[in-house]
């Protein structure tokens, strides 16, 4: 009796040990508010609009992470996250269960880690975590370049394999992979018909971080071809560009390359960010466009934070015109995981792309801030009040 007590106290105690090497987190993140916003299009032209808004500071999510202790400093890691609408429980990212992120992998002490799956590039990642407004402040996706065609915020890359490094002395850096997976077309593939359906895809990203006492600099590269042959598409509208591009047409290769820095000192915290961004169609001339941000952060008290951040953008080549915007935020922490906050955005845009005259384009979703060729506006304001929760 004595020995069946031993042996099953040691079974559970080895069952214990197994299970407290492995774990699984659930975790999620709301972010919901009232939003007015001026010029948004309409049927007939564009009006102002009061709305509900969900996922404008963050996007709304909810995901799973688990990882496992191999051994010898070697674990076993993986991320399942979507994203939806808090407005009407749908999901993001065109409906995909785990549009947001979707990967496996492995990580290694002191190495870094390699995972598959649909992850970020290494310009969301470095970039617009680090040296953006949106990535800064509760301005979110209200801060974002135009209609993020610069990889910030929301470069999820199918079919990708990543590898990103472990800390050496403040140096971080990473590279990724996306592949096409058609056959005969490595590099993707621009679809055919007058739908221009049934193509692919390719992608690679480089990127790069240094981080000394409370300054920090990064960079990153990232090259998509056939950007508009996936599922969702990434964006290729630059406020007319898309239709400047030309009936049929389509975009063959969207690079994007960029630098920011940021410094802390005491309470405050400033960064600056350059992006330049190729668009180059299968037919026709090419767009460069080049967008340049300036920001701060300043807190008030351990929970009152306020912020004020600037980019002007320039387009040339097929679309020649620019955009000067002006982000303001106000944030205020009732706990650890809940903020309420305002902004107030403003953005002016002059110029146009093969004739059309540019329009101004507040946010990184074109389906809410996009104006109609000939009838939107050359300037547009977002006031914004909401709440965001994290579990």
């Amino acid at each position: 009796m004595k020995k069946k007590i031993l042996t099953t106290a040691i079974l559970a105690s080895i069952a214990g040990a197994a299970h407290a090497q492995s774990s699984v987190t659930l975790y999620g993140l709301i972010d919901a508010g009232i939003s007015y916003v001026s010029n948004v299009k309409t049927a007939t032209g564009s009006s102002h609009a009061f709305q509900y808004g969900d996922g404008v500071a963050s996007g709304s999510r909810w995901g799973l992470r688990g990882s496992e202790d191999l051994g010898g400093g070697l674990k076993a890691i993986f991320v399942l996250e979507s994203g939806f609408n808090s407005g009407n429980g749908t999901s993001g990212q065109g409906g995909a269960l785990f549009g947001r992120q979707a990967f496996v992998g492995l990580t290694k002490d002191n190495i870094g880690s390699i995972t598959l799956g649909r992850q970020y590039s290494l310009s969301t990642d470095v970039l617009g975590s680090n040296y953006s407004t949106g990535g800064n402040t509760a301005a979110g996706n209200y801060a974002y370049h135009v209609n993020d065609v610069d990889q910030l915020t929301s470069s999820r890359i199918n079919n990708s394999v990543k590898f990103q490094s472990a800390n050496f002395a403040g140096l971080t850096f990473g590279a990724l992979y996306g592949f096409s997976n058609t056959a005969g077309a490595f590099a993707g593939s621009p679809g055919t018909g007058a739908t221009l359906t049934g193509g692919s895809s390719r992608t690679y990203s480089f990127g790069a971080n240094y981080a000394y006492g409370p300054f920090s600099v990064g960079a990153a590269y990232t090259d998509i071809t056939y950007p508009g042959q996936v599922t969702p598409a990434f964006s290729t509208s630059l406020a007319n560009f898309a239709t400047a591009a030309g009936t049929g047409n389509q975009i063959r290769e969207l690079r994007t390359f960029g630098v920011g820095g940021r410094y802390v000192v005491g309470p405050a915290t400033l960064w600056a960010l350059w992006t330049n961004t190729l668009f180059s169609p299968v037919i026709g001339s090419s767009t460069l466009y080049n967008a340049y941000e300036v920001g701060g952060k300043y807190a008030v008290t351990s929970a009152l934070s306020g912020a004020l951040g600037y980019t002007y953008s320039r387009a040339s080549g097929l679309a020649n015109g620019h955009w000067n915007q002006v982000n303001a935020a106000i944030d205020y922490a009732l706990s650890k995981r809940t903020d309420v906050y305002l902004l107030g955005i403003y953005q002016e845009a002059s110029g146009s792309a093969n004739g059309t005259p540019l329009q101004a384009q507040i946010g990184s979703s074109a389906s809410s801030f996009f104006q109609p060729s000939g009838t939107g506006s050359d300037n547009q304001v977002a006031v914004r009040v909401g709440i965001r929760h994290k579990f």
